[in-house]
């Protein structure tokens, strides 16, 4: 379809979305579907639900709404939506509630508050997100609003919907006036939520408190009318456009709540217990939407130390949200971000941008006070990879020894900034995990917030993440020397298994050749297990382990393969390795190579570009700089 064929289709697009009727064709439309009649937070919960919600193996719901955007925060994102979004969907009192996302800097906040309003925005235009309004109503009223208190009872034992709030001083003004109290009458249109055109969804951000009026969250009287209407009290006189007004049947977004001015934060407390504030000279104003913050934790503890916010801070459910902790999701964070910019196109060598989320993953994370668990292992277990003498349930017992680790640490964005200034280099066709490890260094000299000795500290996870860096090139190599790596492994493994399986049965194997029955190859088996430290005492209860593993599986219906257990395939991946390791050497490392070493080198390379992802200025600086480390 050309563009202007789009263009004509999104025309005809927004005509169908337009409904227009009385208060009696709105009834009728809430009796066919009283979900249209749902509070603001409910309509949210199922905006995320409508997204599509998985079930992983131990239960936990992840949430696709937010996966395309928000990475690593599984946890946090269930507990905001299960504690906060779903009870307040189902009226419970968490919905009287001001949300305060609190958290470290370009942590995510923004991102998920974003992610909402954006989301409302689409919801509403689907017929599942279908809500209506009161036709020229300046806060789009629902309008069953407009049945008497008195009535309101009948209509909910009819219809099964429950009513709250009241209408707006314009809305009681028009219905007298215009429609001598017969509401059927009143006029009701379809709405579409948009923060652009201020329908639904509000946005306050602080200023000077000495220049920033009330007005902008309540709206203000228009003095051009009042020598018309006489009266500031007169609805007429008086423009609802604030943005608790124009919030009203969705959500508000307050930026740094806590450093607006106490001021504005009164407004907020009859708001959220009551469902209604105050603006000029009228009765209190209902409003139906769901107010979102957000700061970061210096401030919030300089908030709930000061006496006179208690009012206010019971008013909060505060929803802590700290930097991702694995480093999967951490290479996540980072393609987003590089991918909207305009430098997509210069390539970025495989392990870069893992190089650089290892680092910033280790400034987060806190030293264990568990034996045996030094930094590299506890992010290696936070990513969901297997350590030797650790298991699932040590994971669960490292992160209730610090809730609050991941509130520090770098951000995101320095990182990025960094890998910017190593990719906005003048001539640069690639960069791999050196050029972006150097280019971090660098920037510690220029943050202004890192103390000496947390430069020194930061140095240090630069050389670590260096060394998993080497262990990684390494291993990129060597897998590109065997051929048909995979099919190796996976003969290497199926011998194994067969003599484990004969060693803890006390069984004989039968020689595929001669059939001729023989004892388990135990020269082989500990070739293997030698590779991962399994020493002699334990090499039993390793080989009974993974027959374990073998049987779970199966009972699953699941094959067993290569990468079915994390030490096992690491070792028989460093067994295929040691035993090329004295060819890749030669070959890398020789600066004037003969012809069969030059075509070895060359098919490498090209197994490293056609299935590894590497482009050929990084695969020759990969080969050369793995030849200076197998040579040390």
């Amino acid at each position: 379809m050309g563009f202007l064929e789009r263009l004509s289709s999104y025309r005809a697009e927004e005509e169908a979305l337009r409904w227009r009727g009385t208060f009696t064709d709105y009834l009728e439309l809430v009796r066919q579907n009283p979900n249209i009649a749902r509070t603001a937070h409910a309509r949210i919960y199922d905006m995320i639900v409508a997204a599509g919600v998985e079930t992983d193996a131990d239960g936990k719901p992840h949430y696709k709404f937010f996966e395309k955007e928000i990475f690593g925060l599984s946890d946090t994102i269930e507990r905001l939506v299960e504690e906060y979004f779903h009870a307040a969907a189902r009226r419970l009192d968490v919905r009287k509630r001001i949300l305060l996302l609190m958290g470290p800097v370009s942590g995510g906040k923004s991102t998920i508050v974003t992610l909402l309003k954006r989301g409302l925005e689409q919801y509403s235009r689907t017929p599942e997100g279908a809500l209506y309004a009161i036709a020229g109503c300046p806060m789009h009223e629902e309008p069953l609003h407009l049945i008497p208190n008195e009535l309101r009872a009948d209509f909910e034992a009819e219809f099964g919907v429950k009513i709250e709030g009241n209408l707006c001083p314009s809305c009681r003004l028009r219905v007298d006036e215009e429609f001598g109290g017969r509401i059927e009458d009143v006029p009701v249109e379809r709405i579409v939520l948009s923060e652009e055109r201020r329908v639904g969804i509000g946005t306050f951000s602080p200023s000077d408190p000495k220049s920033q009026d009330i007005a902008d969250l309540t709206g203000s009287v228009d003095f051009s009318t009042i020598t018309e209407y006489g009266s500031e009290s007169d609805p007429r006189a008086y423009r609802f456009d604030g943005e608790l007004n124009k919030a009203n049947r969705g959500l508000m977004e307050f930026q740094e709540m806590l450093k607006c001015d106490e001021k504005f934060l009164w407004h907020l407390l009859s708001l959220t217990q009551e469902g209604n504030f105050k603006a000029g000279r009228f009765a209190l104003i209902s409003a139906d939407e769901m107010i979102i913050a957000h700061t970061n934790e210096a401030e919030y503890r300089s908030f709930i130390a000061n006496k006179k916010n208690e009012a206010l801070q019971s008013r909060m459910i505060v929803m802590p949200i700290p930097y991702n902790l694995r480093v999967d999701d951490e290479v996540k964070i980072y393609e987003k971000l590089v991918q909207q910019s305009d430098l997509k196109n210069v390539h970025i060598a495989p392990h870069a941008l893992r190089t650089a989320a290892i680092f910033s993953i280790l400034t987060r994370l806190k030293e264990s006070k568990k034996q045996g668990v030094d930094l590299m292992k506890k992010l290696y277990l936070y990513n969901g990879q297997a350590v030797e003498g650790l298991k699932d349930s040590d994971v669960k017992e490292l992160k209730a020894e610090f809730p609050d680790e991941g509130m520090s640490g770098l951000d995101p964005r320095y990182i990025i900034n960094r890998i910017s200034t190593a990719l906005i280099r003048r001539d640069t066709q690639c960069i791999n995990a050196l050029d972006v490890l150097r280019a971090i260094k660098d920037g510690l000299d220029q943050h202004p917030s890192i103390t000496p000795e947390d430069r020194e500290r930061l140095l240090n996870f630069v050389a670590m993440a260096r060394r998993e860096y080497d262990e990684m090139a390494k291993t990129e190599v060597q897998k590109a020397f065997v051929y048909s790596f995979e099919e190796s492994a996976k003969t290497l493994l199926e011998n194994y298994l067969d003599n484990v399986e004969a060693y803890c049965n006390w069984q004989k194997i039968k020689d595929p050749l001669t059939g001729e029955e023989m004892d388990p190859d135990e020269k082989l088996m500990r070739s293997i297990e030698e590779q991962i430290g399994v020493s002699e005492n334990a090499k039993r209860a390793f080989r009974e382990e993974i027959l374990i593993r073998i049987s779970t599986y199966a009972r699953r219906g699941k094959k067993f393969d290569y990468h079915s257990h994390e030490r096992l395939r690491e070792a028989i991946e460093k067994k295929l390795f040691a035993d090329l390791k004295d060819v890749v050497k030669i070959t890398t490392s020789t600066k004037t190579p003969d012809e069969q070493q030059l075509k070895k080198i060359n098919e490498v390379t090209r197994r490293l570009i056609d299935e590894h992802g590497y482009c050929p200025v990084c695969a020759n600086e990969l080969l050369r700089y793995t030849g200076s480390l197998l040579n040390r």
